[in-house]
């Protein structure tokens, strides 16, 4: 018969190895759940939306018992394969990879603008910094004893004011309760009108009255004297990309319409091969070594090319911000709410002879 005392010691033995095993599980899954969580406990494969309507302040006021608004702040808008100011995970993009939207809506463009400038922060209201404008390079040999040859530098304070891209929605109290509809409806609308319109600033603002001053309007003219008979739009960028060079600055990246990238990767050989791209293995959206942006905020038949990483540069005064409110006008007798989005930015265009924008000749 089996000594009992052993039988119980090796009972002992297999239930301290079974609770050891299950604390190291444990330990594991507190430790993944620890890194994917950043800002005051939000995961960051959670969506703005979803931030915002986790929010204990959303919570209060979707309980019924309250009335006030909700708010929550999130990163800067950037799409998620972003080329400049990297270390920040997929998971901060404003929508997850795998969110099924519970709302159709129509195509919206993709958004790269933005990753092609350099990022920054702003606690002020305007951008303040001093523009070389001018420089006339005497300097020669000098004979000992000789007088030396002045050189000449100006300089000219530039402003670039903080301005605000935002909007309204109003909500229904249905929909607060129906909390995936809500984040439908503020993630694939709310934020995707607010980038729509920040990237024409960015490109096309004109810097009057509440507008940014665009990168179109600060960049240095296409030289067409450097055009030669023959030319086609790959010799065109190439031109483009010379022009910058000579400025003394490298290109760090290209942004043309979609239609104009579409007839780019078309242009074939004399033999009817194709010359960009493999059209069985696809392209890589670069021409001349440079990352190509296509989007159909730039107009057909024109291009922007230049050093824009450092360029130019986007200073966030106050990122993306949704806020909800029931007490907006009469929305608390209506059974309604009403949402903001908005955010606060400055664009900065340190050498516009550096930024080249032209026009494909037809």
């Amino acid at each position: 018969m089996p000594d009992i005392a052993e039988m119980i010691t090796e009972l002992g033995q297999n239930f301290n190895a079974k609770t050891s095993d299950l604390a190291t599980r444990l330990g594991d899954l507190e430790k993944r759940a620890a890194r994917e969580r950043d800002n005051g406990g939000v995961t960051t494969s959670e969506s703005v939306a979803s931030q915002l309507v986790n929010s204990p302040s959303f919570k209060e006021l979707n309980g019924g018992a309250s009335r006030g608004r909700a708010v929550v702040e999130v990163a800067a808008i950037t799409s998620a394969n972003t080329t400049v100011g990297t270390g920040r995970s997929l998971g901060t993009s404003l929508v997850p990879a795998d969110r099924i939207p519970g709302i159709v809506t129509p195509a919206q463009r993709e958004l790269t603008v933005r990753d092609l400038i350099a990022p920054g922060q702003t606690a002020a209201g305007s951008i303040e910094y001093v523009q070389e404008t001018g420089y006339t390079n005497n300097a020669a040999p000098v004979a000992e004893g000789a007088s030396k040859p002045y050189s000449d530098l100006t300089f000219d304070l530039k402003t670039a004011p903080v301005r605000t891209i935002a909007h309204l929605f109003k909500i229904s109290k249905q929909m607060l309760d129906d909390v995936s509809g809500l984040i439908s409806y503020l993630d694939l609308r709310g934020t995707t009108g607010l980038k729509l319109k920040e990237e024409d600033q960015l490109l096309h603002g004109n810097g009057t009255g509440q507008n940014l001053l665009g990168l179109v309007p600060q960049a240095t003219l296409f030289d067409d004297t450097l055009r030669t008979a023959g030319d086609t739009r790959i010799d065109t960028l190439r031109r483009a990309i010379q022009q910058v060079r000579r400025a003394e600055y490298r290109a760090t990246g290209i942004v043309m319409n979609p239609d104009d990238l579409a007839d780019l990767e078309l242009t074939k050989d004399a033999g009817g091969n194709y010359i960009i791209v493999d059209p069985v293995e696809g392209g890589q959206g670069r021409v001349w070594r440079l990352p190509i942006v296509d989007t159909t905020a730039m107009a057909p038949g024109e291009f922007l090319v230049g050093a824009l990483a450092t360029a130019a540069q986007v200073f966030d005064r106050q990122q993306v911000t949704f806020e909800i409110s029931t007490e907006n006008t009469d929305d608390f007798e209506r059974n309604l709410a009403t949402a903001r989005i908005e955010e606060r930015l400055a664009l900065a265009v340190y050498r516009p002879e550096s930024i080249v924008h032209g026009s494909f000749e037809e």
